[in-house]
């Protein structure tokens, strides 16, 4: 799996200087997660910072259901 960051996100930097691996880049509107170098923080941390630090909860992991 690899954490995907949504249309809604507002570009707040709180999440790229969470990641451990460097695997959230900006994108042509907003920041977007680069599956290859994103291990959901496996090894650093207990859960996915990028999601625990998002203010407005626009990242999510890939095989995660959302609700509509």
């Amino acid at each position: 799996m690899t954490a995907v960051i949504e249309v809604s996100c507002i570009n707040c930097d709180m999440c790229v200087p969470e990641c451990p691996n460097q695997a959230i880049v900006m994108g042509a509107q907003h920041y977007e997660v680069v599956p290859a170098l994103c291990t959901e923080c496996e090894g650093y941390y207990d859960v996915p910072t990028c999601i625990a630090v998002c203010p407005i909860d626009c990242i999510y992991l890939m095989d995660a259901v959302r609700e509509v």
